[in-house]
């Protein structure tokens, strides 16, 4: 990344367009938060299970998977700002349809319908909201914009688990959905009023469009045919299949195990997502300073030993603290493969190359989840985590025998698209 602007060129949040777009989805990241703690709380609340939270996260996440496998034709196909209001609004509607059913009392069949189609809709929002940034800021800076959205949505993740744990202890969970459908009209508002600058012209690009299945091959193709995207798909499909039922089981550990409350659960979710704003601020420097490949098996490493910790903490502080570690490591490599992601795929393929990647490494993600909550359950959560945190630094290590070692060992200073030629020139 460039260390300063051009000359002329204003200060990225003194730009209208990015400012705009950042604060509808800072706000809207605010009210998912909400979400990310209510439904979790609404299963357990009606069923005493965290195998049925897990079942519903599998679901949930077993159509997010599918939903991605043409959410990137979509983007590349159509204009990715009207995809995003659409997937706002029908989000609007069904989460709205919870705390309205839940007046006739506990309707958990309904979760089970709202939350998959919900979360099909958000990883089209999702996917193009990736491809989006480049039609948001210059080349140069995507990794700070990148960065600037997390520390944001971090910061907003910060507040709301906080807020959302009050709510559900004296309103019900119900209403703490109410509040997240909310969120997704102030998104839709804010993509309105903005613009998003035309693709750049790619010759590389078809003439013709292909059927919808073709095209998404073609997304995955590139993703196989790149060795540093190869590698981190693979790797991050067992690193999900570890992790992607570690909220539901932190949920389960703080109310069974430790006896919190709806209130505790939402201030640890709350004040962990510390990490997260950590993480995102520290991304740009570590990256420019350490290479992408060092920071990326430097954060997972992390990541491992602090789920690891999670289950063997006996108080609340404890687990708060690791889940904060947790988060930002998490936050650093997320960003880190996300940012490389954008800056060597070619405009025509990035929504195809995002979902090819995104579908690719979640699509263990629902088993895993639906294991690591049964296995929580019936082992305890000191057993599964420990294991579920060593199998994590497994992945780290394992980075270190793949392409992602020598991704990005750039020295500190040179514009991004040093990195850009390096890691493309070992295709």
């Amino acid at each position: 990344m460039s260390r300063s602007a051009p000359a002329g060129r204003p200060p990225l949040w003194r730009d209208r367009t990015f400012g705009t777009y950042w604060v509808a989805q800072s706000l809207s990241a605010a009210g998912d938060s909400f979400a990310y703690l209510a439904v979790p709380l609404l299963v357990l609340q009606a069923t005493g299970s965290v195998a049925r939270m897990g079942l519903l996260t599998a679901v949930a996440g077993a159509a997010s998977v599918i939903a991605g496998i043409f959410g990137g034709v979509l983007v590349d196909r159509y204009d990715r700002r009207t995809l995003m209001i659409v997937a706002d609004l029908a989000r609007l509607v069904l989460y709205g349809l919870v705390p309205l059913a839940w007046l006739a009392g506990p309707q958990v069949w309904l979760l089970f319908v709202v939350l998959p189609i919900c979360e099909a809709a958000g990883m089209v929002f999702q996917v193009a909201a990736v491809t989006a940034v480049r039609n948001l800021v210059d080349s140069d800076r995507i990794t700070e914009a990148n960065g600037r959205l997390q520390a944001t949505y971090a910061a907003a993740a910060v507040l709301g688990p906080l807020l959302a744990g009050v709510v559900s202890a004296r309103f019900g969970p119900a209403l703490a959905i109410a509040v997240n459908a909310a969120s997704f009209a102030l998104s839709a508002t804010g993509l309105w009023l903005i613009r998003l600058r035309p693709g750049r012209a790619d010759a590389a690009a078809p003439a013709t469009r292909e059927r919808p299945l073709a095209e998404f091959l073609a997304g995955a193709r590139f993703l196989w045919r790149q060795p540093v995207l190869r590698a981190l798909t693979v790797l991050l499909s067992v690193f999900i299949f570890l992790t992607y039922g570690f909220t539901d089981v932190l949920i389960y550990h703080i109310t069974h195990d430790l006896g919190g409350s709806g209130g505790t659960v939402g201030a640890v979710l709350g004040l962990a997502a510390l990490g997260t704003v950590a993480g995102a601020l520290l991304v740009a420097p570590l990256r420019r300073r350490r290479g992408f490949g060092a920071t990326w098996i430097g954060a997972h490493s992390v990541c491992g030993f602090a789920v690891a910790g999670v289950g063997l903490a006996t108080s609340v502080p404890a687990v708060t603290a690791l889940t904060a570690v947790y988060l930002c490591c998490l936050s650093v490599g997320g960003i880190c493969s996300m940012s490389l992601r954008q800056e060597i795929t070619p405009d025509h393929l990035l929504g195809r190359v995002t979902s090819a990647f995104w579908s690719t490494h979640y699509a263990l993600g629902p088993i895993g989840a639906a294991t690591l909550t049964w296995a929580a359950g019936r082992y305890g959560v000191q057993a599964v985590t420990f294991a579920a945190g060593v199998g994590c630094l497994l992945v780290a290590v394992g980075g270190l025998f793949t392409p992602v070692r020598r991704a990005g060992a750039e020295p500190p200073g040179p514009p991004a698209g040093a990195l850009v030629g390096q890691v493309v020139s070992q295709r």
